[in-house]
């Protein structure tokens, strides 16, 4: 399974008679799944049925969906309620006549509230347009995961290349000349003697066994092998692929803490600038996995 990324852009559009419709989705990152839906008004069952379509195609995102209609339609269609219309006739046929009153005139009837409306041009758009719209909701999802999905190809492609390197500088790491016995003594040594000459109070043999704990304490073996392991893990993620975006973010914090143990244990400019070659690469594949879906 690849891996997808949390951005992407998708629309689709049709037209059914008077009415054209056009679905857009916008997906940028987001800590978890966060979907937006807007629809006109008398259309709310089709934002519904978009939530579900979305949540069952992604995992993690900001996602804003919007379906958009124009129709030509002309003005506003006028509709005579003719049951209503013809209730009120018969009752006031069934009136007495009185003197002074004119009898009801269509006029004066069709004014009352309730016997002449508007037509539901929403409802009745949404008779024509609801299969072919949410035909296209089904197309415009497929068509923003398949973005994703490119989206995610390219993202690999970068982070692995930035885990190679990450991988190269370990190893040059721990090749590193000054991480060799003899050069730690050395540098012990030099330390040791320059404190010895600056006061002879000092106890030499007492510095001798700070000298030795200080090697071990500045032994970068743990943080390289720690890196390794950071490596081969972050490798089997991106092999199994699907929403691993959260996983790869915790890896890449987990680099970030062992290239910089790794520069304030050096002691050596050239292993130092290393250590500091890794946390620029591993600050760069951390943006980059902030991407990932």
């Amino acid at each position: 399974m690849a891996i997808e990324s949390m951005t992407g852009f998708a629309r689709t559009a049709g037209a059914v008679g008077i009415h054209a419709w056009a679905w857009e989705i916008r997906s940028v990152n987001g800590r978890g799944l966060d979907i937006r839906v807007r629809v006109p008004p008398g259309f709310e069952v089709l934002a519904e049925a978009a939530r579900k379509q979305l949540g069952a195609a992604f995992a993690r995102g900001t996602l804003h969906c919007n379906l958009s209609l124009s129709s030509d339609a002309g003005p506003p269609r006028l509709r005579i309620n003719e049951a209503a219309l013809a209730g009120l006739v018969d009752a006031v046929a069934r009136l007495p006549a009185h003197e002074g009153v004119r009898p009801a005139s269509y006029d004066g009837l069709l004014a009352i509230r309730g016997i002449v409306e508007l037509a539901d041009e929403a409802q009745d758009a949404l008779t024509v347009l609801e299969t072919p719209v949410m035909a296209g909701l089904g197309e415009v999802v497929a068509a923003l995961k398949q973005a994703r999905a490119a989206e995610g190809q390219a993202l690999e492609t970068i982070v692995t290349g930035q885990l190679d390197a990450i991988a190269a500088l370990t190893q040059q790491a721990e090749t590193h000349p000054a991480r060799g016995n003899d050069a730690i003594r050395a540098r012990l040594a030099a330390q040791v003697a320059a404190l010895l000459e600056a006061s002879q109070a000092l106890d030499p043999q007492r510095l001798h066994q700070e000298a030795a704990l200080l090697a071990v304490k500045a032994d970068i073996r743990e943080e390289l092998d720690r890196l390794k392991a950071h490596v081969a893990a972050l490798r089997v993620l991106l092999a199994q692929g699907g929403p691993i975006g959260r996983k790869l973010d915790f890896l890449s914090q987990e680099f970030g803490r062992e290239a910089s143990t790794l520069c304030a244990k050096a002691g050596d400019a050239s292993l130092s600038r290393i250590g500091l070659d890794l946390r620029t690469v591993v600050d760069q594949m951390r943006e980059q996995v902030q991407n990932v879906e």
